[in-house]
């Protein structure tokens, strides 16, 4: 694992944000009431939106727009684009969203990991220097619990499971978040199974 992320940050905040660019591109097409469910960043240094449009106007939701790989919902689509001012400023510190959900008006909550406390110092610092209000709702540092597994192990796990590898279905793939840690997806995939085999062993040490 890459050094980059030798002290990592869970952080949850929450910004006014009016520049939300997908928004604008669907508002200016005519779409209304729109809302944004989730923001993700993707390995290929776009960002993706779970915008709910409403049952009758997801179908009339521009083809160049959606993101690949992503099915459509009822009333939901995901769309792909460069990402606006306050997601391409999360970004810019070598963080990747987790998740971003629209709260009342232009309110939007935003989960990301950081890899260093400087890096969470610069993203809150440049937001408040472009003018945006930040309200900081979380701040997790990673820190060990137990010597079953590496540090190395623990530390991959924990950003693992803060990102949603483990949720069903996954906020992140295999390949995803190799490339935010920049490692292959090989190696992670080893370090998991590796982890996984030390903590089942711990578990079942009565019976081995």
């Amino acid at each position: 694992m890459v050094d980059a992320w030798r002290e990592p940050y869970h952080v949850v905040i929450e910004v006014e944000n009016r520049q939300c660019k997908m928004v604008k591109r669907l508002a200016a097409l005519g779409f209304e009431h729109l809302k944004v469910v989730d923001v993700r960043s993707s390995s290929s240094g776009s960002v993706r939106h779970l915008m709910d449009v409403g049952e009758e106007q997801a179908h009339k939701v521009p083809r160049e727009l959606a993101a690949k790989g992503h099915a459509k919902g009822k009333s939901t689509v995901w769309l792909e684009s460069e990402g606006c001012e306050v997601c391409n400023t999360i970004l810019s510190h070598d963080a990747f969203l987790v998740s971003g959900k629209g709260m009342q008006g232009n309110i939007i909550t935003y989960s990301f990991m950081v890899p260093t406390f400087e890096a969470y110092k610069g993203i809150i610092s440049d937001l408040e220097g472009a003018g945006h209000s930040v309200n900081v709702l979380k701040l997790g540092k990673f820190e060990r619990q137990t010597d079953v597994l590496t540090e190395n192990q623990e530390k991959i796990f924990w950003l693992a499971l803060k990102s949603g590898f483990f949720d069903y279905p996954r906020q992140v793939g295999m390949a995803e978040l190799a490339a935010k840690l920049g490692i292959s997806p090989a190696t992670l995939s080893e370090v998991i199974r590796r982890g996984t085999r030390r903590l089942l062993q711990h578990y079942f040490k009565k019976e081995l």
